[in-house]
Protein backbone atom coordinates (compact mmCIF):
# COMPACT_ATOMS: atom_id res chain seq x y z
CA UNK A 1 0.00 0.00 0.00
CA UNK A 2 1.22 3.50 -0.81
CA UNK A 3 2.20 5.95 1.88
CA UNK A 4 -1.09 7.58 3.04
CA UNK A 5 0.64 10.84 3.99
CA UNK A 6 2.21 11.11 0.57
CA UNK A 7 -1.17 10.54 -1.06
CA UNK A 8 -2.76 13.16 1.20
CA UNK A 9 -0.10 15.71 0.21
CA UNK A 10 -0.68 14.93 -3.47
CA UNK A 11 -4.44 15.43 -3.05
CA UNK A 12 -3.88 18.72 -1.24
CA UNK A 13 -1.52 19.91 -3.99
CA UNK A 14 -4.04 18.89 -6.64
CA UNK A 15 -6.83 20.78 -4.83
CA UNK A 16 -4.65 23.87 -4.66
CA UNK A 17 -3.76 23.61 -8.34
CA UNK A 18 -7.40 23.03 -9.32
CA UNK A 19 -8.46 26.12 -7.37
CA UNK A 20 -5.79 28.13 -9.20
CA UNK A 21 -6.93 26.78 -12.58
CA UNK A 22 -10.57 27.60 -11.80
CA UNK A 23 -9.61 31.20 -11.02
CA UNK A 24 -7.62 31.39 -14.26
CA UNK A 25 -10.60 30.05 -16.21
CA UNK A 26 -12.74 32.89 -14.88
CA UNK A 27 -10.44 35.41 -16.57
CA UNK A 28 -9.50 33.58 -19.78
CA UNK A 29 -11.86 33.99 -22.70
CA UNK A 30 -12.81 32.19 -25.88
CA UNK A 31 -14.58 33.71 -28.87
CA UNK A 32 -16.95 32.20 -31.39
CA UNK A 33 -18.87 33.69 -34.29
CA UNK A 34 -21.62 32.72 -36.69
CA UNK A 35 -22.88 34.07 -39.98
CA UNK A 36 -19.45 35.14 -41.14
CA UNK A 37 -19.00 37.32 -38.09
CA UNK A 38 -22.56 38.68 -37.97
CA UNK A 39 -22.79 37.44 -34.38
CA UNK A 40 -19.78 37.12 -32.07
CA UNK A 41 -19.92 35.69 -28.56
CA UNK A 42 -17.17 35.89 -25.94
CA UNK A 43 -17.26 33.52 -22.97
CA UNK A 44 -14.93 32.79 -20.08
CA UNK A 45 -13.26 29.46 -19.54
CA UNK A 46 -15.72 29.08 -16.66
CA UNK A 47 -18.49 28.97 -19.29
CA UNK A 48 -20.01 32.37 -18.62
CA UNK A 49 -21.01 34.49 -21.60
CA UNK A 50 -19.49 37.95 -21.16
CA UNK A 51 -20.41 39.64 -24.42
CA UNK A 52 -22.51 39.28 -27.55
CA UNK A 53 -21.83 41.49 -30.57
CA UNK A 54 -24.37 41.69 -33.37
CA UNK A 55 -23.74 43.30 -36.74
CA UNK A 56 -26.63 45.75 -37.26
CA UNK A 57 -27.18 44.36 -40.75
CA UNK A 58 -28.04 40.97 -39.22
CA UNK A 59 -30.84 42.48 -37.12
CA UNK A 60 -33.24 42.67 -40.06
CA UNK A 61 -34.26 39.01 -39.94
CA UNK A 62 -35.20 38.09 -36.36
CA UNK A 63 -35.45 34.35 -37.01
CA UNK A 64 -32.05 34.20 -38.69
CA UNK A 65 -30.55 36.36 -35.93
CA UNK A 66 -31.87 33.99 -33.25
CA UNK A 67 -30.26 31.04 -35.04
CA UNK A 68 -26.96 32.88 -35.39
CA UNK A 69 -26.90 33.83 -31.69
CA UNK A 70 -27.72 30.27 -30.68
CA UNK A 71 -24.99 28.88 -32.93
CA UNK A 72 -22.36 31.32 -31.66
CA UNK A 73 -23.26 30.75 -27.99
CA UNK A 74 -23.13 26.97 -28.38
CA UNK A 75 -19.76 27.16 -30.13
CA UNK A 76 -18.38 29.46 -27.42
CA UNK A 77 -19.58 27.09 -24.69
CA UNK A 78 -17.94 24.14 -26.44
CA UNK A 79 -14.65 26.05 -26.72
CA UNK A 80 -14.89 27.00 -23.02
CA UNK A 81 -15.45 23.34 -22.07
CA UNK A 82 -12.44 22.26 -24.10
CA UNK A 83 -10.27 24.97 -22.52
CA UNK A 84 -11.34 23.92 -19.01
CA UNK A 85 -10.81 20.23 -19.78
CA UNK A 86 -7.31 20.80 -21.11
CA UNK A 87 -6.30 22.87 -18.08
CA UNK A 88 -7.77 20.38 -15.60
CA UNK A 89 -6.10 17.50 -17.43
CA UNK A 90 -2.76 19.21 -16.91
CA UNK A 91 -3.44 19.34 -13.15
CA UNK A 92 -4.39 15.67 -12.86
CA UNK A 93 -1.86 14.28 -15.36
CA UNK A 94 0.64 13.14 -12.74
CA UNK A 95 -1.87 11.27 -10.62
CA UNK A 96 -2.42 8.34 -12.95
CA UNK A 97 -6.20 8.75 -12.86
CA UNK A 98 -8.35 7.54 -15.73
CA UNK A 99 -9.36 10.30 -18.20
CA UNK A 100 -12.64 12.02 -17.36
CA UNK A 101 -12.58 11.06 -13.68
CA UNK A 102 -12.17 14.65 -12.53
Amino acid sequence: MKDPLKMLRQVQQMQSQMSKVQKELETETVEASAGGGAVTVVATGAQKVVSVKIDPEAAGDAEMLQDLVLTAVNEAMEKAKLLAASKMQAVTAGLGLPPGLI
